[in-house]
């Protein structure tokens, strides 16, 4: 008897845990839910954004073609006297070509994509039908806005994380095969390495990573109490760690009180705080660092005492900001496109061509302001999105509701 009691008893547990497990799951189920995209996301969404991201790719791969073959004809003559190899040419140079121009204009192609395919939906009566069936306009812009978050989502990746990559290898092509110009040297770098420690270099070959007429200061409560000196320093690229330079015919000075006592040799491995990043500034350098790059690169400047970090922090901040590009442009060229009109699109797809190539072109002279007027990097890189986002706003206003 007390077998089949202990049974039953075992029975009565998993039925029991078996209901609560249902439980459970049902009610997960039902407070989870607001997760699943699908509840948002119906056929009319799906429809628009089908409609929106393949229009933007379609835009994307039209004039970038185009801008292959007008940059074919202008540098054929340079690649060839330069007898650039033609896997260098496509895979170097080209490849990399397509990310950069394509992200960089992605604005620009977001709007051209809405303006086309909502134009052609209003002429189709299609925006009349949604909004007589009940749609308002905050509705129907639902969609345009889930495609802004994936299109902006990887435009920020591609410039914090990959492009920086293609960059680098671009611009090393463009050296060797196309412009023969870079800046691969500096004269009487001077900068801080460390707290209370001032490294100067006469002269710097970035090409041969060696310094000529090295000085190495340190100072203690304002007062000199090391000074190194040495005829050449070299950087050590094969080695594991950063910040590894030999110092060749090398003589140190410690000083202690009244007394100084002096060591010299011919060759001495030592690790200084500084990298040749640091010594040689090349046009637009700051477009091959990633954001993390980016970001440790301006503490470790400004920790420093740099001023040069300015262009740093705008490109920082500029890929973050471009970013929202794609909701401000999408907002108006919504708010353009979407009425029917009698005359066509021609006058207000001319208008929003404008106001695109304004923000691009207002992006590249706040960056400059930035730079030549002092203005905060920050307020610089926004300042687009802010002016911007104040017409798309008056464009919303305006549109049909």
């Amino acid at each position: 008897m007390e077998g089949k009691s202990s049974r039953k008893f075992t029975g009565d547990n998993i039925r029991r845990g078996i209901g609560i497990l249902s439980g459970a799951w049902y009610w997960l189920r039902s407070h989870l839910s607001i997760l699943n995209p699908g509840r948002y996301i119906n056929k009319l969404d799906w429809y628009i954004i089908r409609k929106f991201i393949g229009t933007y790719i379609y835009a994307i791969v039209l004039i970038i073609s185009l801008s292959i073959v007008f940059d074919i004809n202008e540098n054929l003559a340079k690649f060839t006297q330069y007898h650039a190899p033609l896997r260098a040419i496509v895979f170097d140079y080209y490849v990399n070509f397509v990310p950069y121009f394509s992200n960089l204009f992605s604005a620009l192609f977001v709007f051209i994509a809405v303006i086309f395919f909502t134009s052609k939906l209003a002429g189709n009566s299609e925006i009349i039908a949604m909004l007589a069936s009940g749609v308002s306009f905050k509705r129907l812009m639902r969609p345009y806005m889930i495609s802004c978050v994936l299109i902006s989502a990887v435009s920020y990746y591609l410039s914090a994380y990959v492009i920086p990559h293609g960059t680098v290898i671009r611009q090393n092509f463009e050296t060797l095969y196309k412009n023969k110009k870079k800046n691969t040297a500096a004269e009487n770098v001077q900068l801080q390495v460390g707290d209370g420690v001032i490294a100067y270099i006469q002269y710097y070959d970035n090409r041969a990573k060696k310094g000529y007429g090295f000085c190495l200061d340190k100072f203690e409560n304002k007062k000199l109490v090391s000074h190194m000196t040495a005829t050449e320093i070299q950087y050590d690229t094969i080695s594991e760690s950063k910040n590894h330079w030999t110092a060749y015919n090398w003589r140190i000075r410690q000083l202690k009180g009244l007394r100084e006592d002096i060591t010299h040799g011919m060759k001495k491995d030592t690790m200084i705080m500084m990298e040749p990043t640091d010594l040689v500034y090349s046009k637009g350098q700051q477009e091959t660092f990633t954001s993390p790059q980016l970001l440790e690169y301006i503490s470790k400047q400004q920790t420093r005492g740099s001023g040069n970090v300015v262009q740093y922090e705008v490109e920082y901040h500029k890929r973050i900001a471009s970013a929202f590009a794609s909701f401000i442009l999408t907002t108006i060229g919504l708010s353009l496109s979407s009425r029917k009109r009698k005359g066509g699109m021609g006058m207000y797809l001319g208008i929003g061509l404008v106001l695109s190539f304004g923000y691009i072109m207002l992006q590249t002279v706040s960056a400059t302001f930035a730079i030549q007027a002092g203005v905060p990097a920050i307020l610089a890189a926004w300042i687009p999105n802010i002016l911007f986002t104040m017409i798309a706003y008056l464009c919303y206003r305006k549109a049909p509701n």
